[in-house]
C-alpha cells in the first residue's frame, strides 16, 4: 500500500512514530519528551528542513495583537506626520493576516488637553502595545507610567522621554544632528563669518530639541577652533507675522552669512527671504516636510533635511 504524503507537523509525526502534540512539544522546545526521542525528532525536523508556517500558526491560534497609536495628526501648518503614519499602515497591511489589529488615536499637536483626552482613550481598551509621539512632556509620562501599571508596552517615536523606558526609540539623535549642521557650515562659509542660531519656539510646543542641538553644533565648532562667529536668538512667535516682525528688526541690526535654524519652521525664514529678496544668506533647517521642500525646490536656499541622516 501506497503511503499517503504528509507534510509538516503530521509527517514528522508519522516518521518519528509518536503523536503530533509530542512533536509540537520538541517544536516550541517545551518540556515532557524523552531526550532520546527528542534527538529523533529534531533529525527527521532537519532531514525534512523544516520551517513552521508562521502565518498558519497565528491563523491556527486566532491570537488578536492589538496596538494603538497615540501621535499629532496631520495638520495645515506642518505634515510631518504623514510619512511615519503611512509607514504605520504600511507594515499593518503586511502583518494585518497575523492577527494584528491597529487603532489610531491622533491629537491636536497644538492642544495639551487634546493629548490627555486621547490617552484616556487609549487606555481604556485592552492593549499589547501603543505607539506613542510624547510631544507634552509631563502628560506622556503620566500615560506611559499608567501604560506600564497595566503591563502595556509601548514604544516612542521622534521624541524620547529620558526617565522611561519604551521597547524602542525611533527617531535622532538631536546632539549629533546639531553636529552635522556644524559640519555643513564649514564647507559653505569663509573664516569669519556670522551665524546665526535660530530658535522659533512656539507656545504649544513642549518639547525642545534646540538645547541638545544647540550643544552638539557648539561642540563641533569648538573641537574645530575655526573662529567663526556664532551669535543666538530665540523668538517665541504662534504666527508668521509675529515672527517676521521680530526677525526682520533684528535682521537690521546684525549682519549675516549664515542662518541655523534649530527646529521645523526654517519655511518661515526662507518665506521672509523670498518676500524681502535676500539671496546672499545661506539657511540650513531640518525636517522633511512639504512647505520645506517647496523652497528648496526653488533652488535659492540650503534647507537639508538633517535629522534623517543622524
Amino acid at each position: 500500500m501506497k503511503a499517503t504524503e504528509l507534510s509538516g507537523v503530521k509527517e514528522i509525526a508519522r516518521r518519528a512514530n509518536v503523536s503530533i502534540a509530542t512533536v509540537d512539544r520538541v517544536l516550541h522546545n517545551r518540556v515532557g519528551v524523552a531526550l532520546k526521542t527528542k534527538e529523533k525528532i529534531e533529525s527527521i525536523i532537519k532531514d525534512m528542513d523544516y520551517k513552521p508556517n508562521i502565518l498558519a500558526k497565528r491563523l491556527a491560534s486566532k491570537r488578536v495583537h492589538r496596538f494603538a497609536v497615540l501621535m499629532p495628526r496631520e495638520c495645515v501648518e506642518t505634515d510631518y506626520w504623514r510619512a511615519p503614519l503611512l509607514g504605520i499602515q504600511s507594515a499593518l497591511n503586511e502583518l494585518g493576516d497575523f492577527g494584528v489589529e491597529l487603532t489610531y488615536f491622533l491629537f491636536d499637536r497644538q492642544d495639551r488637553e487634546h493629548f490627555k483626552e486621547m490617552s484616556e482613550s487609549v487606555l481604556e481598551n485592552t492593549l499589547d502595545a501603543v505607539i506613542v509621539a510624547p510631544i507634552f512632556l509631563s502628560e506622556a509620562e503620566r500615560f506611559v507610567k499608567r501604560c506600564e501599571e497595566r503591563r502595556i508596552k509601548y514604544l516612542f517615536i521622534n521624541n524620547d522621554l529620558p526617565s522611561s523606558q519604551p521597547l524602542s526609540f525611533i527617531g535622532p539623535d538631536q546632539w549629533q544632528t546639531g553636529r552635522l549642521a556644524a559640519n555643513l557650515c564649514q564647507y559653505i562659509i569663509k573664516k569669519g563669518d556670522r551665524i546665526l542660531v535660530l530658535n522659533i519656539q512656539r507656545e504649544f510646543s513642549n518639547i525642545d530639541h534646540s538645547t541638545n542641538r544647540l550643544a552638539g553644533f557648539e561642540s563641533f565648532f569648538a573641537e574645530s577652533e575655526a573662529g567663526w562667529n556664532i551669535l543666538k536668538l530665540e523668538v517665541s512667535a504662534d504666527s508668521y507675522d509675529i515672527f517676521q516682525a521680530y526677525f526682520g528688526q533684528y535682521l537690521q541690526q546684525n549682519e549675516l552669512d549664515v542662518v541655523f535654524v534649530t527646529n521645523a519652521w526654517v519655511y518661515w525664514v526662507a518665506r521672509y527671504f523670498e518676500e524681502h529678496s535676500i539671496n546672499d544668506i545661506i539657511l540650513i533647517g531640518y525636517d522633511y516636510t512639504s512647505k520645506n521642500i517647496d523652497y528648496v525646490e526653488k533652488g535659492r536656499y540650503r534647507l537639508p533635511d538633517l535629522s534623517k541622516t543622524a
